[in-house]
């Protein structure tokens, strides 16, 4: 009986899908390219709204439950079991369901923007959700936004492959799944629509605006309907703006860029480490998960997204933070208090090392918003208690805080203005987080050229960047435009196969080359055309006589830019490319050129 039941709704639910499937086919026929976009952007929103709802409430639950617990017990042995059990979970499902791999990292977004047309794998709709929920969720040190808005490109890239739409409507569209994630997970609909513009597309038009606007719009209203304000990062307290305090807002500007570039740093750092160990499975990340489980026993505010203890430092207690910890009897000590949230700050980044190094799911937009909070609390605290001057906000500087590393971590000081001021219920504060954002992008620009996510990908040539022509280049892929079908000859031919080649095809050069494939010449029209059609004169030449040497050769591995360069040192064009040593076949400049101008034309996103 039960498994009649099941079959029923099974065959209820393809029932429902296909038709549902059917009426989008007709919808597409009947709309308007760009109607049929602005419909796309809404189911868009609220698909990728759905997996904010089931990951924030979960993450949410398990904390009350645990904090319940370990109020029980006065001490975070809760806090430091569940990330265990988490990581490992997660590994499981990795290994089991998911072929051993997943993409983690809102890096990957950008890499499939830049080298796969805006293609995501139809994975990502389900493989984030789980991995992060079990990761994050059971209280993992890393952030759920980067997850979110993976499914979110995902669910967006996957319905434009589904419904046959072009490459640009593709990247418009997974940039839409990606506002909605941003705009869902903290009810911050303009910050969601600058962060998709800001970090994910390069190059947009202000008619693109209309979707993403949509989307965020669609996914910050589903939130509001659906998800409780404990569950989501904000602020009601009234906040202020004294221009006295500016030149304290200057310095926490310079010391969020400097934090920007420490935590980006260890991080990877820690993340290179476990990259490093030969069993990658249930061992690496029992290791990892057991130190984390360390550090979240001692500085229990380590555990999970970390966004009820910024919301406790922005409150007028902060010093319940000590509750349930080894110093809570010293928890009315304003000193004590500063040390435990300076050294927390300091260890954050290797929490989420250990986090998403050792195998668990995740990411840095929520590690940033938690560092910066802390800074912006130790900085103001600081100043306080050594009476250097009137009192400062406390409140303030902790929420304006979250806004410079975020801006110096990931290069985006309009998404960290505006989610700020968003979560915060109103603008009082722009001034400052002008400030602030501003000046720790400056900073940590100064000594990393691209973002945590963007620099290993920009380090390869396999991310966008503010470069127009740049992009472009990248975006193509070289190799598919060698040309393998060149005839070619060896030092044991006579010229006179040379001339039947010349008169018999369109080929212009032909290459010389050895046994191994190795290319020992060329022999080029242009410059034998004067006597290789006189039969006295070649029956007497060997094929050494007529080889040349090439201008330049293009190797397999080289980046864009150094190909084009060649080009235009040479003055040649067309070229032979090697690989590991041996001929190949040859690339032609006017080839590459007119892929430029339909690449072009196709990333145009209008």
């Amino acid at each position: 009986m039960p498994t009649s039941k099941a079959s029923f709704f099974k065959i209820v639910f393809r029932s429902i899908f296909r038709r549902i499937e059917n009426l989008m086919h007709l919808l597409k026929d009947r709309l308007s390219e760009r109607n049929f976009i602005y419909l796309a952007s809404v189911l868009v929103a609220i698909t990728c709204s759905i997996a904010v709802i089931i990951l924030k409430s979960f993450a949410h639950n398990i904390f009350l439950w645990a904090n319940d617990i370990n109020g029980f017990l006065k001490l975070p042995y809760i806090n430091s079991l569940l990330p265990i059990a988490g990581i490992l979970l997660t590994v499981f499902v990795i290994r089991n369901f998911l072929g051993n791999s997943l993409e983690k990292g809102s890096s990957k977004i950008l890499y499939a923007v830049a080298k796969k047309g805006g293609i995501v794998p139809k994975k990502q709709m389900y493989a984030q959700i789980v991995t992060s929920s079990l990761t994050v969720g059971l209280g993992g040190s890393a952030g759920l936004e980067s997850p979110i808005v993976i499914t979110g490109a995902a669910f967006g890239s996957n319905f434009a492959q589904k419904y046959h739409l072009s490459q640009k409507d593709r990247i418009l569209l997974l940039a839409c799944g990606v506002a909605a994630g941003i705009g869902a997970a903290f009810n911050a609909p303009i910050a969601g629509v600058l962060f998709a513009i800001e970090v994910v597309l390069t190059d947009v038009s202000i008619s693109a605006f209309i979707p993403i606007i949509i989307s965020a719009a669609t996914g910050a209203l589903m939130s509001k309907v659906t998800l409780s304000p404990d569950t989501i990062l904000n602020f009601e307290q009234t906040l202020k703006f004294d221009y006295h305090n500016t030149p304290f807002y200057i310095l926490l500007g310079v010391l969020a860029g400097f934090a920007s570039i420490y935590h980006a740093r260890n991080f990877q750092r820690i993340e290179n480490f476990f990259g490093t160990f030969r069993n990658k499975g249930y061992r690496r990340a029992l290791f990892g998960a057991t130190i984390l489980a360390v550090l979240i026993f001692f500085f229990p505010t380590l555990f999970g997204e970390g966004y009820e203890s910024i919301k406790t430092l922005a409150s007028k207690n902060p010093n319940i933070l000590l509750n349930n910890t080894m110093l809570e009897p010293f928890k009315s000590s304003e000193w004590i208090l500063l040390a435990f949230v300076g050294v927390t700050m300091l260890l954050k980044a290797f929490a989420t090392g250990l986090t998403l190094g050792s195998g668990g799911n995740g990411g840095n937009f929520a590690p940033s918003l938690f560092v910066g909070s802390y800074l912006g609390f130790f900085v103001a605290k600081t100043v306080n208690l050594l009476n250097f001057t009137h009192h400062l906000p406390i409140a303030n500087f902790t929420i304006v805080g979250m806004a410079g590393i975020l801006s110096g971590l990931f290069h985006a000081p309009l998404t960290a203005i505006f989610l700020i001021g968003e979560i915060t219920g109103g603008y009082d504060l722009m001034v400052p987080l002008m400030i602030v954002s501003s000046v720790s992008y400056a900073v940590s620009k100064q000594f990393e050229k691209h973002s945590m996510d963007v620099k290993a990908l920009a380090d390869k040539g396999d991310v966008f960047t503010s470069d127009k022509d740049k992009n472009i280049l990248q975006s193509i892929n070289f190799y598919n435009l060698v040309q393998q079908n060149y005839r070619t000859l060896t030092l044991q031919d006579s010229p006179a196969e040379a001339v039947t080649i010349f008169s018999s095809t369109d080929q212009k050069i032909i290459p010389v080359i050895d046994e191994n494939k190795v290319l020992i010449g060329l022999i080029d029209f242009d410059e034998v055309k004067a006597f290789i059609f006189n039969p006295n004169h070649v029956k007497f030449m060997s094929m050494s006589e007529i080889i040349s040497q090439p201008k330049e050769l293009i190797l397999f591995e080289d980046k864009p830019e150094k190909i084009m360069t060649l080009f235009e040192t040479s003055k040649a064009n067309i070229l032979p490319v090697i690989h590991k040593g041996k001929y190949v076949g040859f690339l032609s400049k006017i080839d590459v050129l007119e892929n430029y101008r339909q690449r072009l034309k196709e990333m145009i996103i209008d």
